[in-house]
């Protein structure tokens, strides 16, 4: 699908961005990757890694700033939106920020893309944008709505726009495995709530996922891949089961269980092998067997939260992810 093409990867020095530029060059070889961001010395250290390949361009740039989009868009065939305010303290104590990025940048970017002819967008997603308890997720869920609406925002024109969403990203910088294995030294892990579980997915998933969406979307679908879950305390446990763990609290904002698709999507949403995918509830496209294909949709009462989840990670396995992925863990 990507072979000939450009690609344009907004925030793509972040996490999603070191896995997805690697992959996509070696599996579809397309003509051009754009990395775009606002950070110079992230992109001063990534272009290191690909050591002047002539297909890995980078340019400095915030989807704050629509010009700068227009200018950066010239000749772009496929856009993977990455970028975003997602510390969740952060978005808390700097809203106007984060409201900046996630929603007026999204709005950029859409327009942007509409007028510069980009055939498809897919942008990434959070569970925290499933019945949102902070700021963060509630930005991402009016984005996600953005984005869905923006295949009718489109009009005439043939730009398709979808979501990807996300779990927890195993070993991403931030994420709870990188701190439990920046503090396993001191014997104590702490624990905000004992009952805490968390969905589980890697890097690598989440680049398959997009590739999906990109080969799949008609426009307007939000897909949901099927992974498994873990308590906290366990995964605790696989980064070190002879610390001690301190419960702590769960901090503002934070929740107990993770969710990416709640009740209220239930109506919209269609089961496959590996995923679920809601569908626009906006023109009867819910409706559309294009979009619905092979999937069944699901009951009435259908929620997909990290609780309730039918696949559990072993401890086991994660330790064996952990050794076989140790270098690069919270390095990216």
């Amino acid at each position: 699908m990507f072979k000939d093409s450009t690609i344009l990867v907004t925030g793509g020095t972040g996490s999603l961005g070191h896995a997805f530029i690697p992959m996509t060059l070696e599996k579809y070889n397309p003509k051009k990757i754009i990395v775009f961001s606002r950070d110079e010395m992230k992109q001063w250290e990534m272009a290191k890694l690909f050591k002047n390949d002539p297909r890995v361009r980078f340019l400095i740039g915030d989807v704050r700033d629509k010009d700068r989009l227009y200018r950066a868009l010239h000749s772009v065939d496929y856009v993977v939106h990455a970028a975003a305010t997602k510390i969740v303290p952060t978005a808390e104590y700097d809203p106007f920020e984060c409201v900046k990025t996630n929603v007026f940048g999204a709005m950029n970017l859409i327009d942007a893309c509409i007028d510069k002819g980009v055939k498809k967008i897919v942008a990434l997603s959070t569970d925290k944008a499933s019945s949102p308890a902070n700021l963060y997720g509630a930005t991402k869920l009016t984005s996600d709505r953005l984005f869905v609406s923006g295949n009718s925002y489109a009009g005439e024109h043939s730009t398709a726009f979808a979501v990807v969403r996300y779990g927890n990203v195993m070993g991403s910088r931030g994420s709870v495995i990188p701190y439990f294995m920046s503090i396993v030294q001191d014997g104590i892990l702490p624990i905000t709530d004992n009952r805490m579980t968390r969905f589980m997915i890697s890097l690598e998933q989440g680049v398959e996922l997009i590739w999906h969406a990109f080969e799949d979307t008609k426009g307007g679908e939000i897909y949901v891949k099927k992974i498994p879950s873990m308590k906290v305390t366990d995964i605790a446990l696989a980064v070190n089961k002879e610390a001690r763990q301190e419960e702590v609290g769960v901090r503002p904002g934070e929740k107990l269980h993770e969710q990416m698709i709640g009740l209220e999507d239930a109506p919209y949403t269609y089961e496959y092998p590996e995923y679920f995918k809601i569908l626009p509830s906006i023109h009867g496209w819910h409706n559309d067997e294009e979009r619905i294909g092979s999937g069944i949709k699901v009951d009435p009462d259908f929620t997909y939260r990290s609780d309730k989840n039918l696949k559990w990670m072993k401890i086991s396995e994660l330790q064996q992810w952990i050794e076989q992925n140790k270098n690069k863990i919270g390095r990216i």
